[in-house]
C-alpha cells in the first residue's frame, strides 16, 4: 500500500479548501464561536479542524470510506489483518475486545495485574474471571506478567474458559512470554487478547521487544497516545487470525463507542502511522541511543539504580523489557518515589512517569532529544544532593504475594451493582468490597469488586495513601472508609 498517504489528514485538506460551511455539529462552528480567551490558550487551529466525521469530512453515506482506508493502512503498516480505530482510548478498545471474547458468566483467563479498565469490563459484562498470578518479585516488591505455565494451569482447572487476557508490556516495561501465551490458548482453541497500551511503538523496530501481532496474538489493544504521536485518547486495537470473527470485533466497538468521535483523533493516528512506516526505524535508532545513555548516567547517581534486563528478566521473571521505560529504584536515597516526583515537580517543573513507593520512572519516547534528557539528568543529580530533605519518608506496608491477593467471592458485576454501604476502613476487614481500589499510576486494582478484604489490603493502601499513594477511584480516595457489599 502506498503509505505516503495519509487519508484522514488528506481529507481535513481538503474539507478546508473547499471552504466548506457546516450547519451540524460541533457548535464552536470551526471557532468562530469560541470564546476568544479560549483560543488565546489552545490555538486557532485546533478548533478549526475539529469538524464531523459524517456530513463533514465524509460524505453522509461515508462513501469516500476515508476512515477505512486509513485503518487499512494502519493494519498494513504493522502486519496486522483488520485495524479499527478508537477515540475513547484503550480502556474502550479493550472492554470490545473481551465483548468479543466472552460474555455474560462466561469464563475468561486474566492476568491479576490487569488495568482496572479490564475490571471495568468484568464489570459491565458479567465475564467470570479466572485470575492467573503475576510472577513477584519478592526482592524488589514487583510484579512481572504472568507465565505461560500459569496460564496453562488455569486452562487445565477451567477448560470452559473462553479465552485469555494479558498486560504486556507492564508500566514498568517489562514484558511476558507471548509466543507461548499464545501456543497455550491456541492448543485449547481460543483467542489470546494483549492489552498492550505501552506497546504502540514495538513493531517499528527491530531491537524492541517482539509485539503481540508477530507474537500470535489475536487481538492487540494498544494506546497510541502513550508511546506514539496520538493525542490523548487515540488508540487501535488489531485483528489477525479466525478466532475471532471481524465483524463481531467491530460491533462490540459499536455498542461501546462515541457516536461523535473526534477527527483531531484520526488524524494523529493516521499521521503517526504515515511517520512510523516512513521514518521510524531512523527515529528509534536514535530513541534506544539516547535511552541507553541516560541509563548509563542514572545509574551513576549516588543512591540510584537503574534497573536492566538483569533485573528484571530470567526464569521466575519478565521475558523481555522495553529500555524506554526508565525505572529507577531510589531506596538508596532512604526516600520514597512519591517523595522524589513531588520534589521534581516542584522544583524543576519535571513530571515523572509512574512512583511507588520505592521507584521512580521517566518514560523516553522518539520526542526525547539530548536537551530533554539532560533536562531529566540535571534534575535527578539535583534531587539526589536534596534527599536529606525528604527523610524519613512515611513507609508503605506492602504485603508478600501470598497476602496481598485476595479472593474473589462475588462475581464483580454483582458485588458492583449489588447493596452497598460505606463503612470505616478498619470495619471492612472480612468485607466484600464493593468497588476498585486502584493505586494511580499505574491503575492496577489492589482490591475489586466482589473481592474479600483483608486487613494486610487495607493497611497497605492505607499506609500508601498517608505516603502519597493516590486511589482516584474509591469512593473515599483516602480508604477511611471502603464501599462493601451487604451480604445476604
Amino acid at each position: 500500500m502506498d503509505h505516503s498517504k495519509a487519508p484522514v489528514l488528506e481529507a481535513l485538506t481538503a474539507y478546508h479548501a473547499q471552504q466548506q460551511t457546516p450547519f451540524t455539529p460541533p457548535g464552536h462552528k470551526q471557532g468562530r464561536g469560541t470564546d476568544p480567551r479560549v483560543l488565546a490558550v489552545m490555538g486557532d487551529a485546533v478548533f478549526r479542524s475539529d469538524v464531523l466525521a459524517t456530513s463533514g469530512l465524509d460524505d453522509r453515506m461515508s462513501s469516500k470510506g476515508i476512515l477505512e482506508e486509513a485503518q487499512e493502512l494502519m493494519a498494513d503498516a504493522v502486519g496486522a489483518e483488520h485495524t479499527f480505530f478508537s477515540t475513547c482510548g484503550s480502556s474502550l478498545s479493550v472492554k470490545a475486545a473481551m465483548l468479543s471474547v466472552a460474555g455474560p458468566h462466561q469464563k475468561l483467563l486474566v492476568g491479576r495485574d490487569a488495568h482496572k479498565a479490564v475490571v471495568s469490563g468484568l464489570v459491565l459484562a458479567g465475564i467470570v474471571p479466572i485470575w492467573v498470578e503475576p510472577q513477584w518479585d519478592a526482592e524488589r516488591h514487583l510484579a512481572h506478567p504472568p507465565s505461560a505455565d500459569a496460564f496453562r494451569a488455569a486452562f487445565a482447572e477451567h477448560p470452559d474458559a473462553r479465552g485469555a487476557l494479558v498486560t504486556t508490556p507492564t508500566p514498568y516495561g517489562t514484558c511476558s512470554d507471548l509466543p507461548g501465551i499464545a501456543r497455550v490458548c491456541h492448543e485449547h482453541g481460543v483467542p489470546l487478547i494483549v492489552d498492550e497500551a505501552w506497546g504502540a511503538h514495538l513493531p517499528f523496530h527491530p531491537d524492541l521487544p517482539t509485539w503481540a501481532m508477530d507474537a500470535g496474538a489475536d487481538v492487540c489493544v494498544t494506546s497510541v497516545h502513550k508511546m506514539g504521536s496520538g493525542l490523548e485518547q487515540g488508540s487501535v486495537f488489531h485483528l489477525q487470525g479466525d478466532l475471532i470473527k471481524p465483524e463481531v470485533l467491530k460491533s462490540r466497538e459499536d455498542l461501546l463507542g462515541t457516536t461523535s468521535p473526534s477527527v483531531l483523533v484520526y488524524a494523529a493516528l493516521d499521521g503517526w502511522r504515515r511517520q512510523m512506516v516512513e521514518h521510524g526505524h531512523a527515529l528509534y535508532d536514535e530513541a534506544l541511543a539516547l535511552a541507553k545513555s541516560v541509563r548509563t548516567q542514572i545509574d551513576a547517581i549516588d543512591g540510584m539504580r537503574v534497573h536492566g534486563r538483569d533485573d528484571f528478566c530470567g526464569p521466575g521473571r519478565a521475558s523481555d523489557l522495553d529500555p524506554l521505560q526508565v525505572i529507577v529504584d531510589i531506596t538508596g536515597l532512604g526516600t520514597t518515589g512519591y517523595r522524589i516526583a513531588d520534589w521534581l515537580r516542584e522544583h524543576h517543573a519535571i513530571n515523572m512517569h509512574l512512583s511507588d513507593h520505592r521507584r521512580s520512572s521517566a518514560q523516553l519516547t522518539h520526542a526525547d532529544d539530548e536537551t530533554t534528557a539532560e533536562t531529566l539528568l540535571t534534575a535527578l543529580r539535583d534531587v539526589a544532593a536534596h534527599a536529606g530533605e525528604l527523610r524519613p519518608a512515611p513507609q508503605v506496608e506492602v504485603p508478600d504475594p501470598a497476602r496481598l491477593r485476595l479472593e474473589q467471592v462475588i462475581l464483580p458485576r454483582d458485588a458492583y451493582f449489588g447493596r452497598t454501604e460505606q463503612v470505616p476502613w478498619q470495619k471492612a476487614v472480612g468485607r466484600v468490597t464493593a468497588e476498585m481500589l486502584t493505586p494511580y499510576p499505574p491503575g492496577i486494582p489492589a482490591a475489586l469488586p466482589g473481592e474479600r478484604l483483608t486487613s494486610e489490603v487495607l493497611h497497605y493502601l492505607r499506609s500508601g495513601v498517608e505516603a502519597g499513594m493516590v486511589v482516584p477511584d474509591a469512593a473515599d480516595t483516602e480508604v477511611k472508609s471502603v464501599r462493601v457489599a451487604i451480604e445476604d
